[in-house]
């Protein structure tokens, strides 16, 4: 059963929001493709991430990674084996690809595959110029004290 929401009210009375409509809109439809293979998504620290993936059977030279403005997409293709000796096919090798919207900010840290996961390490990083920063404030006798100099020297013009 899909559930679909409609945030055309939303779009109407905000601004700026609009890509995360569209980022909801887009895992909506994105769920129903296929979660095979099965993934998982843990927080390691405050600014890090892991993507694990159970690719069992495929090699490095199977799997693609790719990160472009944002989506993070994981291909797998394995090379096609000969069918002849099987009495039971139960590992499944079918092509996947896994696209994961990446937040503002988020990079690629590294990739590594052992013992049949995939794990692609996230790290957020914000530029310091986004970074929250102290503002000094100045007391109001430095500022009283500038103005009467400026008083001053136009009496004196």
């Amino acid at each position: 059963m899909a559930t679909s929401y409609d945030y055309a009210p939303f779009y109407r009375s905000s601004v700026g929001f609009d890509r995360v409509f569209n980022l909801l809109e887009n895992a909506q439809r994105a769920r129903s493709i296929s979660d095979w293979p099965p993934y998982d998504i843990t927080k390691t620290g405050d600014d890090s991430y892991r993507i694990s993936i159970a690719v069992a059977g495929f090699t490095q030279n199977d799997l693609d990674i790719t990160f472009q403005s944002n989506l993070l997409t994981v291909t797998g293709k394995k090379q096609e084996a000969a069918n002849e000796g099987y009495l039971h096919r139960g590992i499944a090798g079918r092509p996947f690809e896994h696209r994961f919207e990446l937040a503002d900010h988020v990079r690629v840290n590294g990739a590594h595959l052992s013992n049949g996961l995939l794990s692609i390490d996230l790290v957020r990083e914000i530029p310091e110029a986004l970074k929250p920063r102290k503002i000094a404030i100045q007391s109001a006798a430095a500022l009283n004290s500038a103005a009467p100099a400026q008083i001053e020297a136009r009496k004196a013009a």
